[in-house]
């Protein structure tokens, strides 16, 4: 009675004073490590939410709690009119990383404030004002991240948007030929649909997007702030690819769970004017450390070559399933999706009294983000206990 009585307090305490926006799942989360999450009961679960791609080193990484420790005793604050030594050397390592020559980077707090940049930037560059997206496309939830996201349901109550912005089918390269004139100030697009369904690009398409750039002074622009930092089995799932975006957006994983983002340009990408943009907490020296400490661990671990092979054979156990519930199974790495005949929530509320948290990505699609330190055993339990919900949904 009394853990029942404290798990009732602790979510009457928050829904009187939470703003609402979010739907809550009767669970209170108390404690992390790797893979695994826990209640206030301590009853254990495994993580296949992963902080919404936040999570690619598990919760509580030693080495990101260590770098955070460090930093909090010499700085934590230190806006970008002064310079800093952990933010510079996080900006040599981060540019090193990336493909291409994305020599400059312009540092946040979140996804949606790096898509803000990169749209802004874009405009300011090329002195264009039209932006093509992709349908099923995700981009944030702010004013210019939310017109260019594609999603009704989201764009609804807010319109009208920012103007200037075109949606196109994804994987359609005629209908992206026909979008992209003289006046396209940039072409933005995931390599890998997040919550549109997880839905990996055609190559084809990637390509002909960054000719069509080429051919008309256009700037490409990359979302990778679900699938970068080792997700999909490369540090960066333009690597698959082999695509050099103009511009690519970071964000989610990069500093080890701590709100950072990033907006990285090319040399394509002009000069850009003093003031045209800013940040007050962007690149501090707190999240900077953290992000130096995440790409580290993620290098030295080898994560992404580990997440390419746990995602295939995640992707082969998944494909074995034998149900007539599964329409299709997609992703690439350890960013997964079963899409379903049916709607996602009741099997996402049967994985989490079986000690599984999973996503959905859209009404029919469950999608697995699991950290990628998951044990090997932990993703095979999480794999079964789906077939298993599925036969007896059956």
């Amino acid at each position: 009675m009394q853990i029942l009585d404290i798990t009732s307090s602790i979510q009457s305490l928050e829904s009187a004073h939470t703003s609402g926006v979010y739907p809550k799942r009767d669970l209170v989360i108390v404690e992390g490590e790797g893979a695994s999450l826990w209640d206030e009961q301590g009853r254990r679960y495994i993580d296949c939410v992963g902080g919404q791609g936040a999570a690619n080193l598990g919760h509580s990484h030693p080495a990101i709690v260590e770098a955070i420790s460090q930093q909090a005793r010499r700085l934590i604050s230190c806006p970008e009119i002064f310079y800093n030594d952990v933010r510079a050397a996080y900006l040599a390592e981060l540019t090193a990383a990336t493909p291409g020559e994305l020599n400059r980077a312009f540092l946040s707090n979140s996804g949606a404030e790096a898509i803000e940049a990169a749209i802004k930037f874009a405009r300011v560059s090329t002195g264009r004002r039209e932006i093509v997206a992709a349908m099923r496309g995700f981009h944030g939830r702010t004013m210019g991240a939310l017109s260019a996201t594609w999603n009704k349901k989201y764009r609804g109550p807010f319109m009208p948007l920012v103007p200037d912005f075109t949606h196109i089918p994804y994987n359609n390269i005629a209908a992206l030929e026909a979008a992209v004139s003289d006046a396209t100030a940039a072409v933005l697009l995931e390599p890998v649909q997040g919550e549109g369904g997880v839905r990996p690009a055609d190559p084809a398409f990637l390509h002909a997007a960054r000719e069509l750039c080429d051919a008309h002074g256009a700037l490409l622009i990359v979302d990778e702030i679900q699938t970068g930092f080792g997700r999909t089995g490369r540090l960066f799932a333009s690597e698959h690819y082999d695509l050099q975006p103009d511009i690519l957006a970071l964000a989610k994983s990069i500093a080890g769970g701590l709100p950072m983002g990033a907006t990285l340009l090319g040399p394509r990408v002009g000069e850009l004017p003093r003031l045209v943009h800013g940040s007050t907490f962007g690149g501090n020296p707190l999240v900077a450390a953290a992000a130096r400490a995440t790409l580290r661990v993620l290098q030295e671990e080898r994560l992404p070559e580990r997440a390419a092979r746990l995602g295939a054979l995640a992707q082969e156990r998944l494909a074995r399933i034998d149900s007539p519930l599964i329409r299709e199974v997609r992703g690439l790495g350890l960013m997964l999706g079963i899409e379903l005949k049916i709607k996602v929530g009741p099997v996402l509320r049967a994985l989490q009294e079986r000690g599984v948290l999973a996503l959905p990505a859209g009404a029919t699609v469950l999608r697995l983000l699991p950290p990628l330190v998951i044990d090997e055993a932990d993703l095979f339990y999480v794999i079964d206990t789906i077939e298993a919900i599925l036969q007896e949904m059956v």
